[in-house]
């Protein structure tokens, strides 16, 4: 359950094992290099093998180019991707290449903005200039979890403004993508979603009450305590839980950046080495099977020295803690890096075939997905997606490299929706209108969250952009 899995009382223990796969998951293969490459120059019992083998079935590579066994069709479904690491040796790792750095970082936009930003832009047409700074000021007071640290009252004494400014702000950030963001506890953001998300489908009557009265007991999934609360069955009670856990997050920030807060010091500015290579196995077969090669920047094979391991039972006394130590850290390095790279595979088996028509035809055909469902069928926990998915990049088959985090854009394919209709108007469409036309599409959407869609994609409203143009805000 989301909700449980998230709360920090409820968190396992981490082992070192744990911590050191995750810790590698986070990396990209540039970063992952540089790791290799310090642990092999400071530790002896690490050993990389020159020969080339395959990272998937051991086996020995003559020949440059993936392995021949692994990049071949499993089964004889189309819909299932082929998916394997690939030591492409021939990647620059260690830093770019000249004709790298003769690109443009206009050839590759990487979104580097940070929360706070993010929500001052989508929610700027909609404020009064007199509130700019009393918003910069609660957006700078967001925690990693997109979560408000001040109280109302703190904010309206520091500003001498009344409370009730400071509340009307609040609703409008509230309701900026993502929902919930500027809420003061977890409960408060689930709240905001589930009435955001009651304007455009429905929504389980008990939920709310659930939420104000029994988030702690759904916390630790005590079902029939809930059902006496609600007054309903038990079975009744996980079907609210489910759709809460499946629709909405406790901690917004998350929603958006991962599990993890990221500073935009820490983003690229532009994409060249990507971590995944995706291409069909045959451009003449339109239904030919996904080919998805996981970047490994190994050409050899690291593994544990076996004539280390001999020495080891021979130590000297005052050497035998020092030298169980090199042993220890490079076989848990060895299998924590096969953890990292099975992870991935199946994170990319996944995305292959969910979202095969968005990699083949483009935006517009983007399937909604959150990490919390990738997580759900994979087992694992969200945390353990977020760290799969963060700082990397997937080069599709026309040659485009994005960010892996697109994959989970739930609004990319209502936004290129968008983009079409103002694309094609002949008198600026106001947001109602737009909200109308979108809606007759297939996608039932509020007028606001037009409004917070057409800010993120930089256009302006309909009274001050051209007829049948797109202005850049």
């Amino acid at each position: 359950m989301l909700l449980q899995t998230q709360l920090p009382l409820l968190r396992p223990q981490t082992t070192a094992h744990l911590a050191q796969t995750m810790t590698l998951l986070g990396l990209t293969a540039t970063e992952l290099y540089q790791k290799i490459e310090a642990e092999l120059a400071t530790n002896p019992a690490l050993e990389l093998l020159e020969e080339r083998y395959c990272p998937n079935c051991r086996r020995k590579l003559v020949a440059s180019g993936p392995c021949p066994v692994c990049s071949q069709p499993r089964t004889l479904d189309n819909s299932d991707p082929i998916v394997f690491i690939s030591a492409r040796e021939y990647f620059q790792f260690s830093g770019m290449t000249s004709a790298e750095e003769e690109k443009s970082d206009d050839d590759f936009i990487a979104d580097c903005e940070d929360l706070p930003t993010y929500v001052l832009r989508q929610i700027a047409p909609e404020l009064d200039p007199q509130d700019y700074r009393l918003t910069v000021h609660i957006l700078a007071n967001l925690d990693e979890d997109g979560l408000l640290s001040l109280s109302n009252l703190e904010i309206a004494h520091y500003h001498h403004v009344p409370i009730t400014r400071v509340e009307n702000i609040l609703r409008i950030i509230q309701r900026a993508d993502p929902v919930g963001v500027g809420a003061h506890s977890p409960q408060e953001a689930l709240l905001v979603q589930l009435e955001a998300l009651g304007e455009t489908q429905a929504v389980p009557p008990l939920a709310s009450k659930l939420i104000t009265e029994g988030l702690e007991l759904l916390g630790r999934r005590q079902y029939s305590e809930l059902a006496g609360l609600l007054g309903v069955s038990s079975h009744k009670v996980r079907e609210i839980a489910q759709f809460i856990t499946q629709n909405l997050n406790p901690f917004p920030g998350r929603a958006h950046w991962g599990d993890i807060h990221q500073s935009t010091a820490a983003e690229p500015k532009a994409y060249y080495n990507p971590d995944v290579l995706i291409k069909r196995l045959s451009e003449k077969e339109e239904e030919s099977p996904l080919v998805v090669e996981v970047i490994s920047p190994l050409a050899g094979r690291l593994r544990v020295n076996p004539e280390y391991r001999q020495a080891l039972q021979e130590a000297p006394e005052d050497k035998v803690a020092e030298w169980m130590e090199h042993y220890e850290r490079a076989s848990l390095l060895v299998k924590c890096l096969q953890q990292r790279n099975h992870t991935i595979m199946r994170l990319m088996a996944r995305i292959a075939q969910l979202q095969r028509m968005f990699i083949l035809k483009g935006d517009d055909h983007l399937e909604p997905v959150t990490r919390a469902q990738i997580a759900q069928e994979l087992g694992v926990h969200e945390s353990t997606i977020s760290r799969a998915v963060a700082n990397k990049t997937v080069q599709l088959p026309n040659g485009r490299i994005i960010p892996l985090k697109k994959f989970f854009d739930r609004s990319l394919h209502i936004r290129t929706e968008m983009l079409k209709i103002i694309e094609v108007e002949t008198k600026p469409l106001t947001d109602t209108q737009i909200a109308h036309l979108l809606s007759e599409r297939g996608y039932p959407i509020a007028r606001r969250t037009v409004a917070k869609y057409r800010s993120i994609e930089g256009i302006l409203p309909a009274h001050l952009r051209s007829s049948n143009r797109l202005a850049v805000a």
